[in-house]
């Protein structure tokens, strides 16, 4: 049985005033659904301090353990902090910071050197979407980030349509379900069917609390990883809730 997952990507956004939403979702993390929140950084330490019962991840970590890399944070740092997973691959680290499959492959295995478990993004663009190549894309990506001696406990992959990214558009539930279905084959390709039936798939791109239940009703759709939605425990509870209500997969 794969156990569903709510990750919220707080990106570049809370101060330590924010912790209060945090604190507001003790509680959340139960059952078959397991919370997770990506702050910044600087929250990590005080975040996982609060004991909310809540995983508390990192947005990125850099490949090296130490040294002369100025404003970057390695992955035994994180763990240090209280870290317990780390986002690699996200599409503004792909954009903004020119990170290739092979940097996230490698930025992969640090956070497993480390003992933190590895939240994995792929996704196409809009022109990419539009020309008919998302499934080409995506099984690059695939083959490019996904390192040798991945299993359903040190990997989730998340496919996050980068034309969906806080735009509010999202895809439709059977561009969803295409998306989701061949990711859980090419994965089960590579690595077998136990590996990939293992490994949780989420969805995220505009999740919020108006859509998520028809999101969390496709197959192989085993949680989110939510944007904006989750600064907020007003926002992101229902979000967690939807998917609390949702059928739990069996691997």
């Amino acid at each position: 049985m794969r156990r569903k997952m709510a990750a919220g990507n707080w990106k570049m956004n809370g101060t330590q005033v924010s912790l209060a939403e945090l604190a507001a979702m003790q509680g959340m993390s139960k059952g078959t659904v397991e919370v997770l929140i990506c702050p910044p950084a600087t929250l990590i330490y005080a975040g996982a301090g609060l004991k909310t019962g809540i995983a508390i991840g990192a947005q990125d970590c850099h490949v090296a353990e130490g040294g002369a890399h100025t404003g970057d944070i390695s992955a035994p740092m994180l763990a240090d902090a209280g870290a317990t997973y780390v986002i690699t691959g996200h599409s503004e680290r792909r954009q903004d910071h020119g990170e290739t499959d092979a940097d996230v492959l490698a930025k992969t295995e640090a956070a497993w050197a480390a003992g933190l478990k590895v939240i994995l993004c792929i996704g196409e663009s809009l022109e990419q979407r539009e020309d008919g190549s998302t499934l080409d894309v995506l099984a690059a990506q695939l083959k490019g980030s996904v390192p040798e001696g991945s299993t359903g406990a040190n990997l989730v992959i998340a496919y996050e349509p980068i034309w969906a990214i806080g735009t509010g558009k999202v895809p439709s539930t059977q561009q969803i379900t295409e998306v989701h279905r061949f990711l859980r084959t090419e994965l089960a390709s590579r690595f077998g069917d136990e590996v990939a039936g293992a490994m949780r798939l989420l969805y995220g791109g505009s999740v919020k609390a108006s859509n998520a239940a028809e999101i969390f009703a496709v197959a192989d759709v085993d949680g989110a990883l939510v944007g904006g939605a989750s600064l907020k425990a007003a926002d992101f509870m229902p979000i967690v809730s939807a998917l609390n209500a949702a059928p739990t997969a069996q691997a």
